[in-house]
């Protein structure tokens, strides 16, 4: 059965109410995929298929950390926010105050750059440059580059989504906190809310090095993570001549090295945890504040909603951005994987063949987080601007609704 037509009988079927059967050929023959739908009290629906290890014949879990991709980003953004209202944080101050060198757009010199303008892609910094810097590189040096800014827009005036603007956050959270950012994150988010992830793998735990999940081409070459089951010499990506000498890393230099980007390893069923945070409105499951209420709806509000001009959409994929939060719905039927119009937040992911997403209902008060694996790039798309498989998981979503007997 051929991606569109598939889609096409889950429309005219509404999801139909019966238990999960994935389809054998929604996901490429390489790839693999999982899913869970939860709500503020618990996991609604579970379901994966594939393989995690195609050497070991290892079958995917919802238990089992992948490179989640650009969703990594919204947790940087939950560790930004603890900061701030810890007082280590500001979010509209300059951001050179801490970096202890003026960060600016050489176009705009007198403009400063502020934690909410590189979290919400405002800040004019671009992917012109390399932004998966090596282990010794340095931020400072990265952005002296005069393509790694828009000249055209000043700081605050246009959205342009850059990777880049997350390794100068890292290093921001370095040089506030002395602590290395992937041990930060440890201590701030991943662990408050029971993950067992990590940003690379260094300080991941050997359950989950055991558990990881093998990236491939969709012809089944490997692409990142075929651990085997060891945890890998070079955790982060590896110096200018080769070498990994990760333990003498100073925070505060290079906040790249850990992938704040895209790096978390993070299974299908934690990342549902974060969810169900946002849906509880930064509370963890006994009642205790993890985030407060005003925090996490300064993180969801929209900070910029497309306009027709003032910013880069990206064929229609970016239309409504809060810190690092994308708002769906904002421009339908493009940004809105869905179908239904429906106002929903969370963040996407894209990389290495990885499908990803993580998305709020706040009406309806449930959500779903997903990943596929083994995506080609030039996988079909649906009716929006997603892949066919992402809106066929979105879709799980729909039928969780149903087969509740709610909407």
């Amino acid at each position: 059965m051929k991606w569109f037509a598939l889609l096409a009988l889950l429309a005219l079927a509404g999801c139909a109410a019966a238990p999960y059967r994935p389809a054998a050929d929604m996901a490429p023959a390489h790839g693999a995929h999982a899913f869970v739908i939860f709500d503020r009290a618990g996991v609604l629906e579970t379901g994966a298929q594939g393989l995690a290890d195609r050497a070991a014949g290892r079958a995917l879990s919802v238990e089992d950390p992948v490179r989640i991709a650009s969703i990594s980003k919204l947790l940087v953004a939950l560790g930004v926010m603890r900061m701030v209202e810890g007082g280590q944080l500001d979010l509209d101050r300059d951001v050179s105050d801490w970096l202890g060198w003026p960060l600016r757009n050489p176009a705009f010199p007198a403009q400063p750059i502020t934690l909410r303008l590189l979290l919400s892609h405002r800040s004019s910094l671009r992917d012109e440059v390399d932004y998966a810097l090596p282990l010794d590189a340095i931020v400072e040096r990265a952005v002296a580059d005069p393509e790694a800014f828009d000249p055209e827009h000043p700081p605050g005036t246009f959205f342009r989504y850059s990777n880049l603007n997350f390794p100068v956050v890292a290093t921001v959270m370095e040089k506030a906190s002395g602590e290395r950012f992937d041990l930060l994150m440890q201590r701030l988010v991943l662990e408050p809310l029971g993950i067992d992830g990590c940003y690379n793998w260094a300080s991941c735990s050997d359950g989950a090095i055991a558990r990881a999940v093998v990236l491939y081409t969709p012809d089944g070459e490997v692409l990142r993570d075929d651990l085997k089951g060891a945890r890998p010499a070079c955790p982060v990506t590896p110096a200018y001549d080769g070498s990994c000498d990760w333990t003498a890393y100073r925070p505060g230099i290079n906040g790249a090295v850990f992938s704040p980007q895209g790096g978390l390893r993070i299974s299908a069923a934690d990342l549902a945890k974060v969810g169900q945070l946002l849906l509880r409105e930064g509370r963890l499951p006994d009642g205790t504040t993890f985030l407060s209420p005003g925090s996490l709806a300064t993180m969801t509000k929209e900070h910029w909603r497309f306009d027709g001009a003032n910013g880069v959409t990206e064929e229609g994929f970016y239309c409504g951005y809060g810190l690092a939060v994308q708002r769906l719905a904002s421009c339908v039927p493009s940004d809105d994987p869905f179908g239904d119009g429906r106002i929903r937040f969370g963040h996407a992911g894209d990389a290495y063949r990885v499908r990803s997403g993580l998305w709020i209902d706040p009406r309806s008060g449930r959500g779903i987080a997903y990943f596929a694996t083994g995506v080609d790039e030039d996988a079909p798309r649906g009716r929006s601007s997603y892949r066919a498989i992402e809106e066929w998981l979105a879709a799980r979503l729909h039928g969780a609704a149903r087969r509740s007997g709610r909407r």
